[in-house]
This record gives C-alpha cells, sequence and structure tokens, in this order.
C-alpha cells in the first residue's frame, strides 16, 4: 500500500448553472435566486458526467443555485449534501443592482468611488481572501475524500481566482476572459496534500447561451504546484 502522501484525490470544482434572473441583477450572495429551467438542465448534465466517477463527498456554497445543481450529483452517487460558506460566493458592493455603463450602478457617480483599484479589487471582496477561503474549501473536501474524488459547487469569481492562484497566474484579470463557463468543471488533483494538476471541461457547453460562455483563456499546460 502506498503511503497517504502519495495518494491522489481529485476535486472536482463545479460552477452551478444558469439562474432565473430575467431583471438581470447582480445577485451576488442575494437568497432567493434559484436555477432556471436550463439551469436545471446544465445540473442534470453535470452528474451525468461524474456518474462513473470515484465521487465519496459532495458539497456546495449555501445560496440555492449552488445547491440545486450539487443535488443530483449527490442522489446519482447516493450521498448527503453538505454545505461550506467557504465556497460561497464572492462579496460585491453592487449587489442587488443591474450592472452596466450606460445605465444601471455604473451611471452613478457616487458609485465610481468603488472602481478605482481593481488589483484588489475596491469593488468587493478582496482576490486574496477568496484564494483563502477557497483553498480551505477545496482542502476540506480533499479530506473527506482522500485516495477518491470529491465535488464542490461554488461560484464562477472564487472559482477563478483559486485556479489562477494553484497556476501561478496574477489574481487580478479581465472578467471576460475567465475559462468558467456555467456547469464547467475545473478539477483539482492533489498528491496528498499538494495540488499536482488542473483539468477543465464543459460537460454543459451546447446547453450555456452563446453569450455566456467563457472568454476562453488558455492557461499554461502542465502541472502546477499549488502555492509553490
Amino acid at each position: 500500500m502506498s503511503d497517504s502522501g502519495d495518494e491522489l484525490t481529485v476535486v472536482h470544482l463545479v460552477r452551478h448553472g444558469e439562474v432565473h434572473n430575467p431583471d438581470g441583477v447582480l445577485y451576488g450572495r442575494a437568497p432567493g435566486y434559484h436555477l432556471s429551467e436550463l439551469g436545471r438542465k446544465m445540473a442534470d448534465r453535470v452528474a451525468e458526467h461524474l456518474a462513473e466517477r470515484d465521487v465519496r463527498y459532495v458539497v456546495a456554497s449555501p445560496l440555492e443555485r449552488a445547491q440545486e445543481t450539487a443535488t443530483p450529483v449527490a442522489k446519482a452517487h447516493g450521498l448527503d449534501l453538505a454545505a461550506d460558506p467557504r465556497l460561497i460566493e464572492a462579496a460585491n458592493i453592487f449587489e442587488g443592482k443591474t450592472f452596466g455603463i450606460g445605465d444601471g450602478a455604473l451611471r452613478k457617480p457616487a458609485n465610481w468611488k468603488y472602481l478605482t483599484n481593481p488589483f484588489r479589487p475596491s469593488w468587493g471582496e478582496p482576490y486574496v481572501d477568496q484564494v483563502v477561503r477557497m483553498t480551505a474549501a477545496l482542502g476540506a473536501a480533499r479530506d473527506a475524500a482522500r485516495g477518491h474524488e470529491a465535488v464542490c459547487v461554488s461560484h464562477q469569481l472564487p472559482i477563478w481566482v483559486v485556479r489562477s492562484y494553484a497556476e501561478r497566474r496574477r489574481l487580478w484579470h479581465d472578467p471576460r476572459r475567465r475559462q468558467c463557463t456555467l456547469a464547467s468543471v475545473t478539477s483539482f488533483t492533489y498528491r496528498g496534500d499538494e495540488i499536482v494538476s488542473v483539468g477543465y471541461s464543459e460537460p454543459a457547453i451546447d446547453l450555456v447561451p452563446a453569450h455566456l460562455r467563457g472568454g476562453g483563456v488558455k492557461p499554461p499546460k502542465g502541472t502546477k504546484a499549488f502555492g509553490a
């Protein structure tokens, strides 16, 4: 038997499916935003994609859209669904508002002060804070599924930021170029406690409206050390 430090564990970090949001609100952490009918189809597709994997633990952000995306995955593996607040969406000062340059929150000069520092960022939860909580959540999932696989359902920005950290990229970025479409799966492979590779797949891409697909960033290939 190999030493536990050599065990391979895979943690799949899933972005939730499409949300019913007819008013185009930046919903953030606000409660009451559920998956749309299309979003539920995306969740089912993710469950199908992971059905043959050796999943032993399923956990999600406490927000409804994440819990609803994770439910079919947990059901497919006969597992209880856990909640971890560390997987929650990033805090944002514009939560509950529409967001745009010609209309919405950006039209008001009083909000411009929140746009002064894209490196932190000044309009919401610092990127570094997101990395800290997301790495802790991934580590907890890894520990719960040692030698097997776990599924964590979260949100686009926290997923992209922790992936960027794992792949040694800067945390500040152009949001239009995140490679993290709806219902996408970012998979972190651990050897012991260290991430040795990161993979990415889009099992529901044919269901994602064209204007909501990711920007297609192509990170460097090869093994990446977490936190190195």
